[in-house]
């Protein structure tokens, strides 16, 4: 699964020391078109909150209702410039709609 992949939900997670469900994004993508690659993201992004606001997700994973929505993004390689501007506007976005977005590297050793 990846971020390409637009109906597909990455991974979900209730972890058990927390009050999230966590819906994470597998992005293996470089930056070396760094539009196409925020497109891209966006595309799968406006897909997970599909999934959560139409009520889907309770409907798949009941045991997540009542949880924060928290949307995580695994990055293999580290946003570029325009693209770390990109996650903040997601964030905004995300954010208003009552959910929260969260991005992290896989490893820090990956580069662009």
């Amino acid at each position: 699964m990846s971020v390409e992949q637009i109906d597909i939900v990455d991974s979900i997670s209730l972890p058990k020391d927390t009050s999230e469900v966590v819906l994470t994004v597998s992005d293996h993508l470089n930056w070396a078109d760094s539009l196409e690659h925020q497109e891209i993201l966006q595309r799968k992004l406006n897909a997970y909150l599909s999934f959560v606001e139409s009520g889907e997700m309770i409907r798949k994973y009941p045991k997540a209702e009542n949880r924060k929505v928290v949307f995580n993004v695994v990055f293999k390689f580290k946003p570029d410039r325009d693209g770390a501007l990109f996650l903040d506007r997601a964030r905004q976005t995300v954010e208003n709609a009552g959910f929260w977005l969260r991005h992290e590297l896989f490893a820090e050793s990956y580069d662009n």
